[in-house]
């Protein structure tokens, strides 16, 4: 894309100038000139009254004008989709309720046409099915192809996929060859209804500020969203769509195959759908020291978290990491030992609905986003909380037997 300049039409009002956010533009014996600084944001493009400025659009890049419809990624493994694309169907029916389009889920894969009902039932008008023997295993540059294919015939205005393993491999790709924006990691999304804009929120700064995004001119505007951060959509059986099955072009994905995929044990954490998570940070102080954590979420029927800190201490692995450079949750139940509460762990958690906080430390930044916090050594705290969550099984075990006899 490049910005044009119609020296024939510009009067040199300046209003260009005023209007550019980033001060590039300049006027230059009477005519307007875009300096170094320029991002074709398309301000000055609004703001100048004699439509001496417009955007030049490379070839097969979608325009505004000629893009309908909102779209959603529907990520699936095995055959099993994660509860992100529920999250998504359920905020992508309120914007396209808005913009007054169809809402459609894009379902790549091989024997994967049991998932197209459930897509339905939760909000999809339309999915767009490409089933091939090709698709059977995630693969970048097959499913960039195929859905760069799509997007280019069907020209959707909005794009929505999870932030998750695939969704932040494959969007960026598929970004780059249908030319268009992306906006990573989002907290938010809403449309500006008076530009009709989709309006992409996501932590910036390491989450010290929120940042609103727009993408003027191309399109799709396209988005990855955290997991568990929007409300999944509630399945309605009853409800029906269309479905619409694509074939998939002989030529697709022939840089690369995958041969073979490994799971490890660790990678099966389930740490975004749990209801309690129990997070150790570097106060635990040593790989021994998370045995507690482990203690108490076991106590809990919770699962083990942790802080950057400690995973880059070692003392524990990558896939149990929760913040911002990790997975983010919201379960029913948050318990930090010995987390100091940096803002990139916060952002990762914030939005649970109960957060307890125990830290030796009464300064603790961990505290100002804690419901409850205790402080005190965890070395002493938590025994204390599993001899009490024992008692208290104990108790309503004795109980039940007692209203049995």
């Amino acid at each position: 894309m490049a910005l044009i300049i119609d020296k024939n039409l510009c009067t040199g009002c300046g209003s260009c100038v005023d209007a550019c956010p980033f001060g590039a533009m300049e006027l230059h014996d009477g005519v307007a000139v875009a300096g170094d600084g320029c991002t074709l944001c398309g301000a000055c493009v609004d703001a100048c009254p004699e439509s001496a400025i417009g955007l030049d659009e490379p070839a097969g890049e979608q325009t505004a004008q000629a893009a309908s419809g909102v779209w959603v990624f529907a990520e699936q493994r095995q055959g099993q989709a994660p509860e992100v694309v529920a999250e998504l169907l359920g905020q992508g029916r309120k914007l396209a309720d808005e913009l007054r389009a169809e809402l459609a889920a894009v379902l790549l894969g091989h024997g994967v046409e049991g998932l197209v009902a459930p897509l339905m039932s939760q909000g999809a008008d339309v999915v767009y099915l490409i089933d091939d023997p090709r698709l059977a295993r995630f693969n970048d540059d097959a499913y960039a192809d195929a859905l760069a294919a799509l997007v280019r015939d069907r020209r959707p205005e909005v794009l929505l996929a999870g932030a998750t393993a695939i969704g932040r491999s494959l969007m960026p790709r598929l970004a780059t060859a249908v030319a268009t924006g992306l906006t990573a990691d989002c907290t938010g999304l809403a449309i500006d209804r008076e530009r009709g804009l989709l309006l992409q929120t996501r932590p910036a700064f390491g989450g010290n500020i929120m940042a609103t995004i727009v993408c003027p001119q191309a399109r799709p505007q396209m988005a990855t969203v955290r997991p568990r951060v929007m409300k999944a959509a509630q399945p309605d059986a009853a409800r029906r769509g269309r479905l619409e099955r694509v074939t998939l072009s002989s030529d697709v994905g022939g840089g690369s195959a995958v041969l073979e995929i490994v799971a490890e044990i660790e990678d099966q954490v389930n740490l975004t759908g749990a209801e309690v998570i129990v997070c150790g940070g570097r106060g635990v102080g040593s790989a021994e020291g998370f045995e507690l954590v482990r203690q108490l979420a076991r106590e809990l029927g919770g699962v083990v978290g942790a802080t950057r800190g400690a995973v880059d201490s070692g003392w524990i692995g990558h896939a149990h990491q929760v913040g911002q450079t990790g997975r983010t949750v919201a379960p029913r139940l948050y318990i930090g030992l010995g987390v100091a509460g940096a803002v990139q762990h916060l952002v990762g958690m914030q939005s649970s609905d109960t957060i307890v906080a125990v830290n030796k430390d009464p300064q603790a930044a961990i505290f100002q986003a804690a419901h409850y916090g205790v402080v005190g050594d965890l070395f002493e705290v938590v025994p204390a909380m599993i001899a009490r969550l024992r008692q208290r099984r104990g108790q309503d075990q004795a109980s039940a037997a007692d209203q049995k006899c």
